[in-house]
């Protein structure tokens, strides 16, 4: 039991002054938070407290006695107990936890000046308190003063726990005492409140927090965004641009992240009632979770896999998941190291539709790069332990991360000591260095919650300085995020190719940094490759892909010998376009009596006329189909024998670039009068020769062969005065 050995009497008008002078001294209350979970509103429309469930009570003072502050023994004040408070089932739930470890955290930031107060009011040691019950005498006296000394409201159905209803009691026969006690306490600070004795950062976190928006992340594999904004709009929400100093039932659209919505903090309550969050189909997160898996996202190829390490929530590893849901990629989760923690992720991926997670328990320093489960990753998420100073509900950043309750003692302070910041930084550039020891990998992303530069880019700088050269893989690189600049703040703090994002009234403090290194061309991705992972997608579904180990050999050797036999055959062809052209000369001197030609024309001459600037050059270079087109399209006067050595080139000869070379053919007198017939037949995809008869044929002169310009009708006959060469391929 608790004894008062002695109590100082006060008159009932100086208690009614000392009470009614701290009715404003608000230490750091829940408020700020947005927490009203156990709260009344007044006649003036600001929340009163009515306490906390016993149980609440219980976990808060549990978690206390974990991180408080340890003093010398000489300034020792009270000591507290090794010994926790037995608890009950229901601290297991998560509201439970919430406010457990808010009160817990309010409780560490006011211990001194709670520790000043209990010593100043005559409580110690003039009360015999066992030890292991003065973590909860603290965190009750916190909720106390909070409720500016008022009874709680306590619920019918509540069961009361006994430790619970002792100290409660104690307080309240001390009430006046303590009254003043603080008010003292206020004065000798010369501060309006006590809360205004607390470090400037913590002061500014803590108001950053009562206004930063909720971040929520949209489940695609569940749905769409239109649906979404579809859903929302007919439960009252209208979208919006900015969501700041906005009351109502909006929502925006993330300027970074496509699949994120934000919501005004005051909604949080009512947002967890309807069946988009209840259904998994938005799930609340931290903006700078998001932005880290997005920048994976833009690394990726179809089939790459991802490590992701010291990922804390689950909900990142979920949201990795649901963006490459459309891929063959696997993520593979690193550091889970209690498989007792397996059904919990498994559950969780169930209930989202997340399907290619597999989990490793294995410590990411203990992975080796050779690891036959880890060849395909390409991409290694790292989001390392860090003094999370970014962050504006320290309370949130412990539940959703999982990260460790003794960075409380730091939040409490405004931030780490120097020492403790030391270690930090050598444990991220320990695991940043290893995770650039994977040789199959191509990027790391690293990202924090931490606005000290010490653990930021001196990590990073650090790591691609003394990376080893020495392996044959290529050597990481510092590259811009692939994510939208949207100010001109972020510009400016992006110019070193970092991003970052300072803390503020709409976003948490964040870090991002992408190392990338150039691919090894030994893995450059052959047609085989692309095939066979269009067959594993099922994109080929009927196609059977066979051996290509015999045609490639035929295929190699036909390349080899293709040169050989492309220029025997350009000769041959030459030759018989010669023959040709001088028998229709003959034939066509012989009818007329008027036209003298040569025989035969040298593969020489030809190749120089090929370079002559009389004949305009085309496009396209001559192919083989000439000589077959002109064959069908020119009856002639006289038989003779039919070339049959022109073949249609395989599909192998296309793969060669050949040299273009253009023949200029001299004169033909056709045997028909008209030109048209051979027009017409003629494919208007290529460039060929025509030769046009002279209605009057002059002695001493040739016509000369004309070449029409695309897209302009080519001229029947030239005017006769015109002077002509008499050998135009010469």
């Amino acid at each position: 039991m608790l004894d008062s050995a002695s109590e100082v009497e006060f008159s009932e008008e100086k208690t009614t002054e000392e009470i009614s002078q701290l009715s404003y001294l608000q230490l750091s209350s829940l408020a700020l938070s947005g927490d009203t979970a156990y709260s009344e509103k007044t006649s003036t429309g600001f929340p009163e407290k009515t306490g906390y469930p016993d149980s609440v009570y219980i976990m808060a003072a549990n978690i206390f006695q974990g991180i408080r502050f340890e003093k010398s023994p000489e300034k020792v004040l009270i000591k507290y107990g090794n010994e926790p408070l037995p608890s009950s089932t229901e601290s297991e739930d998560e509201s439970f936890q919430r406010l457990s470890y808010e009160l817990a955290f309010s409780a560490l930031k006011f211990q001194d000046i709670l520790e000043t107060i209990l010593i100043d009011s005559y409580i110690f040691p003039s009360t015999i308190i066992p030890d292991h019950l003065n973590s909860l005498i603290i965190v009750m006296l916190y909720d106390f003063q909070d409720r500016k000394f008022q009874a709680r409201l306590l619920s019918d159905n509540e069961e009361s726990i006994a430790e619970v209803l002792e100290v409660e009691n104690l307080l309240n026969s001390f009430k006046t005492k303590l009254a003043a006690a603080l008010a003292r306490c206020r004065i000798k600070h010369d501060a309006l409140s006590i809360y205004h004795i607390l470090p400037e950062t913590v002061r500014n976190q803590e108001l950053r927090a009562s206004t930063l928006p909720l971040y929520a992340w949209i489940n695609t594999c569940k749905i769409s965004p239109e649906e979404v904004y579809h859903s929302l709009k007919k439960k009252g929400y209208n979208k919006v641009k900015s969501v700041l100093h906005i009351d109502n039932k909006v929502f925006a659209v993330d300027q970074h992240c496509y699949d994120v919505l934000i919501f005004p903090s005051h909604l949080k309550s009512d947002l967890l009632n309807i069946d988009l969050f209840k259904d998994y189909k938005l799930v609340f997160q931290d903006k700078s979770r998001s932005l880290a898996v997005h920048s994976v996202k833009a690394l990726l190829n179809m089939d790459d896999d991802i490590l992701m390490v010291n990922t804390g929530s689950w909900y990142t590893v979920a949201h990795m998941s649901v963006l490459t849901n459309n891929n063959t990629s696997k993520i593979f989760v690193c550091g889970v190291q209690s498989q007792a923690k397996d059904p919990d992720l498994k559950n969780l991926c169930t209930k989202m539709g997340c399907k290619n997670i597999e989990i490793l328990h294995e410590t990411f320093i203990n992975l080796e790069s050779k690891d036959h489960r880890l060849q395909k990753v390409k991409v290694i998420l790292l989001l390392p332990r860090c003094s999370g100073l970014g962050v504006s509900n320290p309370v949130e950043f412990i539940l959703n991360e999982h990260e460790d309750t003794g960075l409380l003692k730091d939040f409490s302070q405004g931030g780490p000591s120097e020492d403790k910041l030391h270690v930090l930084a050598q444990q991220q550039y320990e695991q940043l260095t290893h995770a650039m020891k994977f040789t199959r990998a191509q990027a790391v992303v690293y990202c924090t919650y931490s606005v000290y530069p010490e653990e930021n880019e001196a990590v990073v700088k650090k790591a691609l300085e003394f990376q080893d050269h020495g392996t044959k893989v290529q050597s990481y690189r510092l590259s811009p995020p692939v994510l939208p600049l949207c100010s001109l703040k972020e510009i400016h703090l992006s110019t070193d190719k970092f991003f970052r994002m300072e803390p503020s009234e709409i976003t948490n403090g964040c870090f991002l940094s992408v190392l990338t290194r150039e691919r090894d061309p030994s893995e450059t991705v052959s047609v085989k490759d692309v095939l066979a992972r269009a067959a594993a997608k099922g994109l080929l579904d009927g196609i059977e892909l066979g051996k290509p180990s015999k045609r490639e050999k035929k295929k190699k050797k036909s390349k080899m010998s293709l040169p050989k036999s492309s220029t025997s055959d350009s000769s041959r062809i030459q030759m018989k376009i010669a023959e040709f052209l001088s028998q229709e000369t003959n034939a066509s001197a012989h009818q007329s009596g008027t036209l003298t030609t040569k025989t035969s024309l040298p593969q020489k001459n030809t190749n120089q006329v090929g370079s002559s600037s009389q004949v305009r050059k085309s496009n396209k270079p001559t192919t083989n189909p000439l000589v077959p087109t002109l064959m069908k399209n020119t009856p002639p006067s006289r038989p003779y024998e039919r070339t049959t050595n022109f073949v249609r080139p395989r599909p192998e000869d296309r793969m060669i670039a050949l040299k273009p070379i253009e023949i200029v053919l001299p004169p033909v007198m056709l045997p028909f009068s008209s030109p048209q017939g051979i027009r017409s037949q003629i494919p208007a995809q290529h460039f060929y020769y025509r030769w046009v008869g002279p209605k009057t044929v002059m002695p001493g002169y040739l016509p000369t062969p004309s070449i029409p310009r695309r897209g302009k009708k080519p001229k029947e006959n030239l005017p006769s005065s015109l002077p002509r060469h008499p050998r135009p391929w010469l």
